[in-house]
């Protein structure tokens, strides 16, 4: 029923929010090995997206999903980074 597959979506959802935590972690990281004037990577950022949006197609999802949502989560965590070197 609808309050089951629900449930199962905010236990995804949960998971999903602590991948995030750990993500973060990473990112906080890595602004001790690159400068403030380095904090955007145009380069890796689009073969970012490539590579996720190839695994994702094999995972059957859609590209414009996976696209939408990394580019989503590459521009919070740039947000994060200038925050820190401010």
């Amino acid at each position: 029923n609808l309050e089951k597959v629900r449930k199962n979506i905010d236990k995804l959802d949960y998971q999903i929010l602590k991948i995030l935590s750990k993500r973060r972690n990473e990112v906080l990281k890595v602004i001790k090995y690159k400068p403030k004037s380095k904090i955007v990577d145009q380069k890796r950022i689009e073969k970012m997206i490539r590579e996720r949006v190839n695994r994702g197609k094999k995972l059957k999802l859609e590209s414009f999903i996976v696209k939408d949502i990394w580019l989503t989560m590459i521009n919070s965590f740039i947000k994060l980074e200038r925050k820190k070197y401010q």
